[in-house]
């Protein structure tokens, strides 16, 4: 009998469950949504237990809507939701508030305030990691000043914090595992980058209590064992863990320094091995963790990420009507040549690297009685593309050299017309790999090196293979005007703050 590795991809919409084989051959999965909770505008939240119910019903389904049986599965691999957070009570399991998704604006007055008092040089020093709502940090502060029972469980010592990844190895072990891995640890501002382990003087700065926090272990290992777990046998290993991005990263087989990849997913995140060192960005970039194998030294990874991308076309569908599927914007785009002059700044959660700019809101410009649906939708894809080229932009800055090449993933990749546009922006070609799924490969090849079914990564770099190449078909002053109008555009949404 084959044996199977099972991958948790615990996302920002929905769960994934999937399986991989011994060959690296991504066999089945499947997604169950959960509901995103608004309380109010900027706020973005999930129930906990609406994300442990979605993975529940994703293990069952892919057990017996198969011909695969759990009995052989050899490991478990989990990636997620990286800066979201919960707090839970460690003797009854139960989340004291929902969760704070990373996309939640609440705390952008709480980082304004830490500016104000100084701190930003030492927090971006010490973590890599800009000042801004996004990351784990202020939310977790959030929790613990207005989650009605966590200080009286913190008092008694029953309170737990953690990222998703921690919170899923908690119910999967019954509750016998409080860890998580360097790269999800790494996005919580709360980790020292030198010293790969919390870090006081940040804990005081957020006011974060050490006792409540996991502890950090390598992304490849094994972290725990199953158990009463519906849908599983107990004693199964969870041997790889990584956040959503570090996992594509790994599963792109990015494994020498300048290897990159861009996610496109509800955000999209593009991060870049730059080796066993950290590099400071002073371009409004992120400095991170990309993984970690059990018994050697860190990679490091240069980040940056638009927050809003794939999630800029279901607020097409969902808000506007303009069409019924995500899918669909493919055709609408194509039914034009061009946007037209229409250009939509995507801020609908702020604006994230290069900008930082949290309170930035969406604009939709260049409107006349001649702009319809059409150039609504390609206004649209070029902001996804465009986004990115600022980004990449930033990232060579940093580095001081061009990047040769992209590889890119994520469910928006499948779209054509928006990987052409990519490689025509960024004026690089773009490379497509057969599985676009990588959050999924990076977990099963994590949870595998950690069970010994690969040895090494280099085993890995023979699995991955290319699908398409989008190669560059805009001039130099084709590209110089479509990016000065896009430019234009990003300042007057920035402009709109002051």
């Amino acid at each position: 009998m084959t044996d199977l590795i099972l991958a948790i991809d615990q996302g920002t919409t929905g769960s994934t469950i999937a399986l991989m084989d011994t060959g690296g051959r991504l066999l089945t999965s499947v997604n169950h949504e959960f509901p995103q909770i608004f309380p109010r505008p900027g706020w973005v939240e999930h129930d906990p237990e609406s994300i442990w119910q979605s993975v529940l019903k994703g293990l069952t389904a892919i057990f017996s809507d198969t011909e695969y049986a759990a009995s052989q599965v050899a490991a478990i691999g989990i990636t997620n939701q990286r800066e979201t957070v919960v707090l839970w009570d460690s003797q009854t399991g139960q989340a004291v508030h929902n969760a704070i998704v990373w996309q939640c604006r609440r705390t952008t007055d709480v980082c304004e305030d830490l500016k104000a008092a100084g701190h930003e040089a030492l927090i971006k020093s010490k973590s890599g990691l800009v000042l801004d709502p996004y990351f784990s940090a202020t939310k977790l502060k959030w929790l613990l000043d207005n989650a009605p029972t966590a200080k009286s469980l913190l008092a008694e010592g029953r309170l737990l914090a953690g990222t998703i990844d921690t919170f899923l190895i908690w119910r999967l072990s019954n509750g016998k595992v409080h860890k998580t891995d360097v790269s999800n640890a790494s996005r919580t501002s709360l980790v020292s980058l030198e010293t790969l382990d919390w870090d006081g003087e940040l804990l005081n700065i957020f006011g974060v209590p050490r006792e409540i926090l996991p502890e950090i272990c390598p992304s490849s290992g094994r972290f725990a064992l199953t158990a009463g777990v519906p849908g599983l046998p107990d004693g199964l290993p969870v041997s790889g863990v990584a956040g959503d991005q570090q996992s594509a990263l790994f599963g792109q087989a990015c494994f020498d320094p300048g290897d990159a990849k861009c996610t496109f997913g509800t955000g999209s995140f593009i991060l870049m091995n730059v080796g066993n060192s950290p590099i400071a960005s002073d371009s409004g970039l992120l400095s991170t963790v990309a993984w970690q194998l059990e018994g050697q030294d860190a990679v490091f990874a240069l980040e940056g990420g638009a927050f809003v991308c794939g999630a800029a076309v279901q607020w097409l569908r969902d808000q506007l009507g303009i069409i019924d599927r995500a899918e669909d914007i493919e055709a609408l785009a194509e039914s034009v040549e061009s946007a037209g002059g229409v250009e939509f700044v995507p801020a609908l959660a702020g604006l994230g690297a290069p900008y930082w700019a949290p309170e930035a809101r969406g604009t939709i410009t260049g409107l006349t009685r001649g702009s319809g649906k059409g150039e609504i939708a390609r206004a649209t894809l070029d902001a996804m593309a465009l986004q990115n080229v600022d980004i990449l932009n930033a990232m060579e800055a940093d580095l001081g050299k061009p990047m040769t090449a992209l590889k890119v993933d994520g469910g928006a990749s499948a779209n054509n017309l928006l990987m052409q546009l990519q490689s025509d922006y960024l004026n690089r070609p773009i490379t497509r790999p057969q599985v676009i799924e990588t959050t999924v490969a990076g977990a099963c090849f994590l949870a595998g090196l950690g069970e010994g079914i690969w040895a090494t990564a280099d085993e890995i770099t023979g699995v991955w293979r290319s699908d398409q190449a989008f190669e560059v078909r805009l001039t130099d002053t084709e590209r110089s005007q479509r990016m000065s109008s896009w430019q234009l555009a990003v300042e007057r949404a920035l402009h709109m703050l002051s």
